[in-house]
């Protein structure tokens, strides 16, 4: 009896043949919901539902009622307050912006708008329908913009208590006077009401640049190279080069309290100690304000001399953006952005690129990349306050939450690579690199965001592969790939999510919002939300001679692996590298299995553990199967 050592390095091989990887390594070469921990295979942790319940409309949370988020969650902020110990979650979804405090979720979306007493009666319900028409002379919203009342009374059989609704209702434009929303409940008479004293609250909305799910080519006359398309017509999808982007929000804290900057729009506000019956305002509305920006990219507080910096912004006295441009304020005034002989506000454009994507602050620099630099924007001091210097070229980020800090190394995604600054930019080698970026939908890869996992030292990316079935024109991240900085091991899987904040404070484990605005705190259990979490991995083939030039026969496997529930193993042999696999199994192991008796006959031998059952979980050893010399029947 010969008992053969079944040792694979870590990490999944995707981008050469399954043969190579086995000779170059042996590696693995699939896989999926897996991690490498101390170089071995390991299904992930599980996930569960951390309940998000509403609020009344009188403000007050409503611990009988789980709410959902409105609009796909972009960006994630969480810190405690030092003035009352309240621990606060910031959302900013493509539409709004929340604050979750005690389970409750409310909503502090900046106002366009308030009206008072808007027209008399200004509801118009029809019974058997959903559908109310709302009457506001002059109201300014466009459609797809929010809108929430106070004041109303009931109409139509539709209570007052629905009609005035916390998290109000997203309106259908009519006209320049009216527009209509769908109400939960339908109506059991026709019939206008309201009352005279109804107020109505607009947030901030596509005017503002708020309200965009998914970036859209712009199809407009003259987009896209010259001699493209047909004169005088619009530009097909296919052809145009210019993209409008969707809508994200940059957070950042400034002490105990929020800085909300919409991308392409303004700067906002929110001062924690007036608590979540408040919301956010623009910084510019302030007492003390002056020359803040009114259009931005993203935004960020430096570290550690607190100047609040913008890139692509308007410069200052103008009101056209300028996408490459890097303005910051006042140290420790976050309105005060008029340079002066006192302070030291003041900006920097960038050379390299046509836009500035993304900003994170590091340990001792703000770290900037445009779409096709990166940047390190150091402070010294007066009279420059800040220097920059070029650290990479061709390397710009592919989208604005794709940086992650990482103890002061800077990890991200890039157009076709994965890069790594530490001082100096370096392009990570990766195992699957093409496996991603060609699965990768191009064109909603500025959902794409990075996360990541401190107790399993990792950095995952989020994106819209081609596997993913929604066919709305509005799909969400459905696939990660995953970086294990302490083994330089990569890793991949299938998972529902749009943002990702890993654990902090009393959060002790990492968590993240799916596409239906529900929150998950990952790592806890084995199982999805109650669901089986399938994973599985599957080696390359594996020589069963050192040359291979002798078939071989397998007929016993000696399983290492920590086990709970159960493990299934199937095995593939081949003669040669292109013949067709011969399949045996699969076989259920558990804890307590000693072997597995089979027959198989090669030259190569591949294996793949698969579990798929509720309560599965599994670390995988150093497995062995008993080999011996054998010819052909």
């Amino acid at each position: 009896m010969t008992l053969q050592l079944l040792k694979f390095n870590p990490g999944i091989v995707k981008d050469i043949t399954e043969y190579s990887a086995g000779k170059n390594g042996p590696y693995w070469v699939d896989g999926s919901n897996i991690r490498f921990r101390n170089g071995y295979p390991t299904k992930i942790g599980g996930w569960v539902k951390d309940t998000m319940y509403g609020v009344l409309p009188d403000g007050n949370a409503d611990y009988s009622t789980e709410a959902k988020l409105i609009g796909m969650a972009r960006n994630l902020n969480f810190w405690r307050s030092l003035s009352d110990g309240e621990d606060y979650m910031a959302i900013g979804t493509h539409n709004h912006l929340f604050i979750l405090e005690n389970e409750a979720l409310f909503d502090i979306t900046p106002l366009r708008a308030s009206a008072t007493n808007i027209n008399a009666d200004p509801f118009a319900a029809v019974s058997g329908s959903t559908t109310v028409t709302v009457t506001d002379t002059a109201h300014g919203a466009s459609d797809g913009d929010f809108v929430r009342f106070k004041e109303a009374t009931a109409t139509g059989g539709i209570s007052a208590d629905t009609l005035n609704r916390y998290y109000g209702y997203q309106l259908t434009y009519i006209n320049a006077n009216s527009y209509s929303i769908e109400v939960p409940t339908a109506a059991t008479s026709t019939a206008s009401g309201g009352g005279s004293g109804v107020d109505a609250d607009y947030l901030i909305g596509l005017a503002d640049n708020l309200g965009t799910q998914t970036s859209a080519a712009a199809l407009g006359w003259g987009s896209g190279g010259w001699g493209i398309g047909t004169w005088g017509t619009p530009r097909s999808s296919t052809t145009s080069t210019v993209v409008m982007e969707n809508s994200q929000w940059s957070l950042s804290l400034w002490g105990e309290d929020l800085i909300a900057t919409v991308r392409n729009g303004g700067i906002y506000y929110w001062d924690t100690s007036t608590g979540v019956g408040s919301r956010a305002v623009l910084v510019s509305s302030l007492g003390g304000a002056s020359g803040v920006p009114t259009e931005n990219r993203v935004s960020t507080v430096s570290f550690p001399d607190r100047h609040l910096v913008c890139g692509g912004t308007t410069p200052l006295g103008g009101s056209d953006i300028d996408p490459m441009l890097v303005r910051w304020s006042d140290q420790e005034d976050f309105k005060n952005w008029t340079p002066s002989a006192t302070n030291t506000a003041g900006d920097q454009r960038l050379e390299i690129g046509t836009k500035i994507v993304a900003m994170i602050p590091t340990r001792d620099e703000t770290f900037i990349s445009t779409d096709e630099a990166v940047y390190g924007m150091s402070f010294v001091g007066p009279p420059f306050t800040f220097a920059f210097r070029l650290v990479g070229t061709n390397c710009g980020a592919i989208g604005k939450n794709t940086l992650m800090n990482v103890d002061g190394d800077v990890y991200w995604m890039g157009k076709k690579n994965f890069f790594m600054y530490n001082g100096a930019v370096n392009e990570m080698p990766c195992s699957v690199k093409y496996f991603v970026f060609d699965r990768m939908q191009n064109d909603f890869a500025d959902k794409s965001f990075a996360a990541h996992n401190k107790e399993f030292n990792e950095v995952s990316w989020f994106y819209v592969s081609t596997a993913n079935t929604n066919t709305t024109g509005n799909p969400e991240p459905d696939s990660y790939v995953t970086y294990n900085y302490e083994n330089a091991a990569w890793s991949f899987g299938s998972i529902d999510r749009t943002c990702w904040f890993d654990s902090f404070g009393f959060r002790t484990k990492p968590f993240a919002y799916d596409s239906d605005g529900c929150l998950y705190e990952h790592e806890s259990g084995t199982d999805a939300d109650g669901a089986a979490l399938n994973a599985h991995v599957e080696s390359s083939p594996l020589e069963m001679t050192g040359s291979g030039d002798s078939l071989m026969l397998v007929d016993k496997i000696i399983p290492d692996a920590t086990i709970t529930g159960t493990l299934d193993v199937t095995i593939e042999t081949q003669k040669y590298p292109n013949s067709t696999a011969v399949t045996k199994g699969p076989f259920t192991i558990s804890q307590n299995s000693t072997k597995v008796s089979m027959r198989a006959r090669g030259r190569q031998m591949s294996v793949k553990l698969q579990s798929d059952a509720i309560g599965d979980s599994w670390s995988l050893g150093d497995f062995r199967v008993n080999v011996r010399q054998d010819g052909l029947r």
